[in-house]
């Protein structure tokens, strides 16, 4: 069959549910779940005759949507919030993955350049930090004290002012996103040139070893949750930006409940981030090195697993579950 005619055959269907997504038409989790086995029949025909077509890109992100709608819709006994971890977030994660990717690929390079930049320039580090935390931290070092700067106040004191400040860092990331993910991008370049500079002046100065010790500690959490922030960022942008075939606002609408929940997703691991800054990044250098070790890479674990490996599983089983619902196995009631 051509692809003119097999989108003029099916037109109709798609701006059904495309009705459906935005809430303009009611259906029951039955229909829902008819309409997505539907869709995915589509889709398979669609990546088999047209591969690189963009009647297949559309019918892949319809289909995504679509699937999102019946496991909302799906009554649940689950307790909502252990359901939007375990089940919702990782269901929009991988149903915008690429743009996971994308965060990731614009951090390590705004990085690179804030690290080449203090390479290049010995007064770099001074105009991104500041003399006088420079100046300190180069005194701390010679007394064999990298850490330092993370011993000043009291424990909670500062988990409560740094916890804050990363919120507030997560929530502009995300928010400027309405800029079409401009403003995401230049809050991450400001962000990343510290970060970079801040690394190269430890290694400059032969202490990158100790600074890595306490910095990672928090950082794990902290730095992944500013990726993944950056993410809801990107695709609140996209939505402004690519509506496909929704009107602008109704795409915003759904891009910006999406990146929402995303955004959410990390404010427990910020808060930890933060607590972590305040309680034991302190004690990085007197801690055991096993310890240490294995606190900076099970946090990279977690979180990574998290954002990366268990929403391909996730994915893949609720799939499993709506064929069995299809078929009779099982049902949403």
């Amino acid at each position: 069959m051509r692809e003119v005619a097999f989108i003029k055959q099916n037109k109709e269907k798609w701006l059904g549910i495309e009705q459906v997504i935005a809430g303009k038409l009611k259906k029951n989790p039955d229909d829902l779940s008819s309409l997505y086995i539907n869709l995915v029949n589509d889709l398979s025909f669609a990546q088999t005759y047209y591969p690189k077509s963009k009647t297949t890109i559309y019918l892949n992100n319809l289909s995504s949507l679509i699937f999102q709608k019946i496991y909302k819709t799906k009554r649940t006994e689950q307790n909502r919030l252990l359901y939007f971890f375990k089940t919702e977030v990782p269901l929009l994660v991988y149903q915008y993955r690429r743009y996971l990717f994308y965060a990731f690929g614009f951090f390590i390079l705004f990085t690179l350049i804030g690290f080449i930049s203090a390479y290049y320039d010995k007064e770099f580090v001074n105009i991104i930090l500041g003399e006088e935390y420079v100046n300190k931290t180069i005194e701390n070092i010679k007394k064999g004290n990298a850490v330092g700067v993370y011993q000043q106040g009291s424990n909670w004191g500062s988990t409560i002012g740094i916890t804050v400040n990363n919120l507030k860092v997560g929530a502009i990331l995300f928010l400027y996103g309405v800029f079409g993910g401009v403003g995401t991008l230049y809050a991450l370049l400001q962000n990343c040139i510290m970060l970079g500079s801040f690394q190269y002046f430890f290694h400059e100065h032969g202490a990158l070893k100790d600074s890595a010790k306490g910095i990672w500690l928090h950082g794990v959490f902290e730095i992944f949750s500013m990726v993944v922030e950056t993410m809801a960022g990107l695709i609140l942008g996209a939505s402004i930006l690519f509506p496909r075939t929704f009107s602008r606002f109704n795409s915003f609408k759904l891009g910006f409940k999406d990146a929402f929940k995303i955004f959410l997703s990390t404010v427990p691991f910020t808060i930890m981030a933060g607590m972590i800054e305040g309680y034991l990044t302190r004690y990085a250098l007197v801690m055991p090195g096993i310890l240490n070790f294995l606190m900076i890479f099970g946090a990279f674990a977690i979180i990574g697993s998290y954002y990366f490996i268990y929403p391909y599983y996730t994915s893949k089983k609720h799939l499993n579950d709506a064929v069995l619902s299809e078929t009779g196995l099982r049902n949403f009631h």
